[in-house]
């Protein structure tokens, strides 16, 4: 039976992963794997993912009325904050279908056996405690801005957003904000559960391996969190449902980005 470590391997000790820099063009061939591996068995991914789009029209139904109503918006634009950690099984089908396993559904649920569970807790539950801060800060703001009062209505709430200035002071800070929580997570946890998933390194070093990559490809990175945005958009205008294509293809193609910047020849162990 593996022993109970989260900050460090398996070995108790902290090792660093060699990374590649690597340009636009492999996004993009990511994404075509992406897709390339939905399309093989798309069945089981939207099992998987119809999850995502139900629990959004849920929140948005909750929201409706006037006392919530301001953070329909933070809520939704939230998931996109622990959207890495909800796409751990699709992780995993895609690391099998690389090593030519079985690739059933069933499979997406094995990271439950992996060695590296707490490691995947710790980094999932720094996720959930940013997706936390931003709805507090958002509700915070919008108090600023607002008052503590609920909006008397729904139709006041939409004017009062779109005809004032506060509103739109509450719209482009409020993206500001929410731009700033979205790096914060792209930085520390781009790569860090597909290379859990891959080698039990500790939590430490997935982040720190995260940022690395961050710093080594800027540039590329800034595009691929632009990719995810703009996808994530797309899938949530039609009721939520397109995010049950949208979040595999994502999901998918994230394990590939994995697999092009990061090496895989043994992780280096720092000198004494």
């Amino acid at each position: 039976m593996t022993s109970f470590h989260v900050i460090a391997g398996a070995s108790e000790t902290l090792e660093h992963t060699k990374i590649r820099k690597i340009g636009v063009s492999d996004l993009f061939d990511a994404l075509r794997r992406g897709v390339d591996d939905f399309m093989i068995k798309p069945s089981h991914i939207v099992f998987l993912c119809l999850i995502y789009p139900l629990v959004g029209v849920v929140l948005a139904a909750w929201t409706s009325g006037a006392n919530a109503l301001p953070l329909l918006f933070p809520l939704v634009s939230g998931f996109a904050l622990i959207g890495p950690f909800a796409a751990i099984g699709l992780y995993e089908i895609s690391r099998r279908r690389e090593a030519g396993l079985d690739t059933s559904w069933r499979h997406a649920f094995e990271v439950r056996n992996s060695p590296a569970l707490p490691a995947i807790a710790a980094v999932g539950i720094m996720l959930f405690s940013i997706f936390i801060a931003w709805l507090l800060t958002a509700q915070l703001f919008y108090q600023q801005l607002f008052g503590p009062a609920p909006p008397e209505s729904i139709s006041s709430f939409i004017n009062e957003v779109f005809a004032t200035g506060r509103g739109w002071t509450l719209i482009i800070l409020g993206h500001a904000i929410g731009f700033a929580f979205a790096v914060v997570v792209l930085c520390t946890t781009v790569v860090a559960f597909p290379l859990l998933l891959d080698r039990d390194v500790g939590a430490y070093e997935a982040i720190h391996t995260s940022v690395r990559v961050v710093l080594a490809n800027p540039v590329v990175m800034a595009v691929w969190g632009l990719i995810v945005a703009v996808a994530l958009i797309i899938g949530s205008l039609p009721v939520f449902a397109g995010l049950a294509v949208v979040l595999p293809v994502l999901g998918h193609a994230t394990w590939h980005v994995y697999r092009k910047v990061v090496d895989s020849s043994p992780p280096a162990r720092p000198a004494d």
